[in-house]
């Protein structure tokens, strides 16, 4: 169970804790070169040091609780401590792309993201935390994973120097906090996590690099011929992505990296082959520890397609006596509808049932795939027993598309079922080993956040696989869930019954603070741990009793930004001119008094579709949660003196048959104007200075904001689509095709309007985006339709960045860049008429 102290940034791309610095003024110079200079070459710039210091801050450590019944009884805490930023030295070490994956061939795992430095061990209830000893030099650790009784841990430890460069498997005795390297093992990582505990607790299955693999191809600089690619007559639809396969050179280079060799791997090192090698995507133990689950890649690859559509061979190995059964064999996916709840038309989605000794789950469609069809019986979920040779039984049939299921015993399953066209969702109770109708909990809006029931929680059971925790008497679900309302989230602790979908409210976060239930130590008891936050305190866990006082602190994790002020958050309610509800969370600079009166303003959002106005309407997040500033925040800004308008809600709303996107301008328009009225109305918005920003999906609205309104005197775009006839298949949330509805691609791209973009706009872009649909050229393209037309622009392209920035000077450089743009524009603008001739 793996729980992380800090706040999420809902925005599609990764979370990093980072900051700005150095002069202010630094860049203005910059600004003021004539028109005529089409480029500017600097090395990497710093913003103010209040802003260095934010991003140079070091995550709050992620706690990972270990199973119940550990060693001694004790339950476990295992405390990680992730690295900073890394440079951009780290970024530019070798890194192969292909197949929508992204690895370091030096080390056959992941190339990107953060890791552990020092990890540390606490026993619960009142342990303290200590140093694990025997770690590597320089450790670079990922993928800890508690063995089943938890006595022990394992984790990878990646090792990019020259000498011994790959991944090496480490277990810990966690009784004496002491690792130790298993000799003689090479993972490969390049799918994710290498290895599972069987639930022996003395075995794993890892995925290891061949022995006998040989020397890595190389490319050559003379092609044999051109690349061809035909498709004769059927329908194949398909989203844009990036990190494809090109050529037939590069289909060796991926089988040479993506191929493995499973293996059960012993606590003493020794190792045993099971089956051949191949590109294993994965590769899990059954619950009893007699058989793996294996998922293969093979040939013949698309170099339209990311790895997650090749073809796929489903088998189970017996771990005793080697011998395979193939499940399935699933072609190609090439031909999926490009829309919401498409899937292929064939079996999918196989795992072990966690609750059973050796049950193979899985899901086929009913409808084809396709969810425009008319069928009474969208999927069908079938449960397989070993050996595996009987006809397959129907655990359920759903009138939905099958979302997820979560395991509790021989009685009770919970399955979750969603149809996107309504946005309903439904949640059921199926009997794995009784078959019966199933029992329908609940249903609702999977947008309306205010009558969300909760996800259940979920423990290890013996075998070390995932199921959901029951009360004592085994007659209710815990439900933990965010608590949304009018005031903002209130998360819940709640026992649903399993007979009838009745739920009971056990506990709630109340204010001043933003508490998160962790899990439930001691049902009987009534002992929960919780993460605890407030806009003054950082998270920390907590022990306690339902209905107590107050709990005990068990972790002591310190401010990651030092003792200085932080800025406080205010959550604005207020109505746009159709009467929708909207929200958003407003920071002022420390020590802002009314008296100072307006201010330059920075409006931060990001777009999203409704179907209701209700739903449209609910309020996201919380005043009492600690400010996190991480490197996609707008928040640093008011260090700097500006007023902040965060996660603005800009909701576009399609009732009934209605599309969202048929009046996305007029919407995203006037959701800003109330945004910046509000503002203004509390005497903290300077009208004539507000710029806007957003990332992605953002930055999209971002550039339409300024093609559709003189609400902004500046906007900042990063990493954004722009021309819509680039993804004509479908973008975010729109369903219909280029062909289908072009004058909706046309009205929504502000590409279309760059002649009438008079506000100067800053656009930034990482030059190794991997987003679907986001491609660099969408940024360069703009920048060439803009300057074309005379406008104000800047256009930084970020080397060796993905679609979230990651390297420190990237990240420093991006505040410098902003802040300037901002200084320039916004806090100091110029005269109108020096804008038009600059």
């Amino acid at each position: 169970m793996r729980m992380v102290a800090s706040s999420k940034v809902c925005r599609g791309f990764l979370s990093f804790r980072l900051g700005l610095f150095a002069g202010l003024f630094t860049g203005l110079l910059v600004f003021s070169i004539p028109a005529a200079r089409a480029q500017n070459n600097l090395q990497y710039q710093l913003p103010p040091k209040t802003i260095v210091d934010i991003v140079d801050a070091l995550p709050t450590p992620g706690v990972e609780l270990s199973p119940a019944g550990g060693g001694a009884g004790k339950r476990w805490m295992l405390i990680e401590h992730f690295s900073g930023l890394p440079t951009i030295a780290d970024l530019a070490q070798p890194e192969l792309r292909l197949a929508g994956l992204r690895f370091n061939p030096k080390t056959d795992g992941p190339s990107r993201g953060r890791y552990d430095t020092s990890p540390e061990l606490q026993a619960l209830p009142n342990g303290k935390a200590i140093a694990i000893s025997g770690l590597p030099a320089h450790a670079k650790i990922r993928f800890a994973d508690w063995s089943p009784d938890g006595r022990k841990m394992s984790f990878v430890n990646i090792n990019d120097a020259k000498e011994d460069a790959g991944l090496s498997l480490w277990i810990v005795d966690v009784a004496a906090a002491q690792a130790r390297r298993l000799p003689g093992i090479a993972l490969n990582g390049i799918f994710g996590s290498p290895c599972e505990w069987l639930s022996d607790s003395q075995n794993l299955v890892c995925r290891t690099v061949p022995a006998d693999r040989g020397p890595a191809p190389t490319r050559t600089e003379v092609p044999t011929g051109p690349v061809v690619q035909e498709n004769l007559g059927r329908v194949t639809p398909g989203a844009t992505f990036e990190d494809l396969l090109k050529s037939p050179e590069d289909e060796r280079i991926f089988d040479y990296y993506a191929t493995s060799q499973v293996q059960l791997v012993r606590l003493d090192g020794a190792a045993k082959p099971l089956g051949k090698p191949g590109v294993f995507e994965d590769a899990t133990p059954s619950p009893d520890a007699g058989y793996v689950l294996l998922l293969e890649r093979h040939h013949p690859y698309t170099y339209l397609l990311p790895f997650e559509r090749f073809p796929e061979r489903v088998s189970v190995v017996s771990i005793k006596t080697g011998a395979a059964k193939q499940l399935a064999d699933t072609p190609l996916e090439d031909n999926i509808p490009n829309i919401r709840d498409a899937v292929p038309a064939g079996p999918r989605d196989y795992e072990w049932r966690s609750d059973a000794a050796a049950s193979i789950f899985w899901v086929e469609a009913g409808d084809g795939g396709d969810p425009r069809k008319d069928a009474a019986v969208r999927d069908s979920l079938f449960l397989l027993d070993a050996p595996f040779d009987a006809a397959p039984r129907k655990l359920a049939e759903l009138p939905f598309r099958y979302r997820r299921v979560a395991w509790g015993n021989d009685h009770v399953a919970l399955v979750e079922e969603r149809r996107w066209k309504d946005r309903k969702r439904v949640i059921l109770a199926v009997a794995p080993s009784a078959p019966a109708a199933p029992i329908k909990l609940f249903e609702g809006s999977s947008e309306d956040r205010y009558h969300d029931p909760g996800e259940p929680l979920q423990e290890a059971n013996p075998a070390g696989k995932p199921i959901i925790q029951t009360t004592p008497d085994g007659k209710g679900i815990y439900l933990k869930g965010q608590g949304a309302s009018p005031e903002g989230d209130k998360p819940f602790l709640s026992v649903m019954s399993a007979a009838n979908g009745e739920t009971k409210r056990l506990w709630q976060s109340a204010a001043p603070y933003f508490d998160i239930a962790q899990a439930v130590l001691d049902p009987a008891a009534g002992t929960i741990l919780i993460r605890r936050e407030s806009q003054e305190q950082n998270p920390n866990y907590f022990i306690h009793k339902i209905g107590a006082a107050s709990p005990e602190q068990v972790t002591f994790f310190p401010n990651p930004y030092g003792s200085g002020a932080l800025p406080k958050k205010q959550v604005l309610h207020y109505k746009r001119a159709d009467g929708i509800d909207l929200s958003a969370n407003l920071y002022l600079p420390a020590g802002y008094k009314p008296a100072d009166g307006p201010l330059p303003t920075l409006m931060e959002a990001y777009p999203t579709e409704y179907k209701t106005k209700a739903a449209a309407g609910q309020v996201t997040g919380s005043p009492y949660q600690f400010a996190f500033l991480n490197w996609g925040s707008p928040v640093p800004f008011v260090t700097q003196g500006y007023a902040v308008l965060e996660n603005t809600a800009i909701p576009i709303i399609g009732e009934s048959n209605a599309e969202p996107n048929d009046t996305y301008v007029e919407q995203l328009v006037a959701s800003a104007k109330a945004a910046i009225d509000e503002g203004v109305r509390l005497g903290v918005v300077d009208r004539n200075r507000v710029a806007v920003m957003g990332h992605s999906y953002g930055a999209f609205m971002t550039a339409n904001l300024l093609a559709h309104s003189d609400l902004f005197k500046a906007g900042i775009a990063r990493s954004g689509a722009y021309n819509r006839t680039l993804t004509p298949f479908g973008f975010q949330n729109e369903e219909r095709t280029y062909w289908q509805a072009p004058e909706v691609y046309y009205k929504m791209s502000p590409f279309s309007f760059a002649d009438k973009i008079k506000t100067p706009i800053l656009l930034i872009h990482g030059e190794a985006d991997n987003n679907s649909g986001t491609f660099p050229i969408q940024s360069e393209r703009l920048f060439s339709a803009l300057k074309g037309h005379g406008a104000t622009v800047r256009f930084v392209l970020l080397p060796l960045e993905s679609h979230g920035y990651a390297g420190r000077e990237s990240v420093l450089h991006m505040f410098w860049e902003m802040n300037n743009w901002l200084s320039t524009y916004v806090k100091n603008p110029p005269p109108a008429t020096a804008v038009a001739q600059h």
